[in-house]
């Protein structure tokens, strides 16, 4: 890269489904915020570190760890957004 210029940054827009979104509320409010600074780490990577391509499903889709919580996403790359379609205790996520 020449001296000077700076590499463009890509951002994805997230989007979070009503029933992600409600799932989040229920969350107590130390462990949503956690959730929500991951959530936010998307916007500038969405397959970070530790991050986990999901097998069995239709679509592609993802999962990343808050805690014993687990966000499920799905990428679309044609239009830059990540689509939250899940979030849930570890426990009860994959039922």
């Amino acid at each position: 890269m020449e001296k000077g210029k700076r590499a463009s940054i890509v951002k994805y827009e997230v989007e979070i489904t009503e029933s992600a979104g409600k799932s989040l509320e229920k969350i107590p409010k130390r462990d949503r915020l956690k959730i929500l600074e991951k959530i936010d780490t998307l916007e500038q990577d969405p397959v970070p570190a530790g991050s986990i391509k999901l097998k069995g499903y239709g679509e592609a889709l993802y999962r990343i760890r808050s805690g014993d919580y687990r966000i499920v996403y799905s990428i679309k790359q044609d239009v830059l957004i990540v689509l939250i379609v899940e979030i849930g205790h570890r426990r009860e996520i994959y039922r």
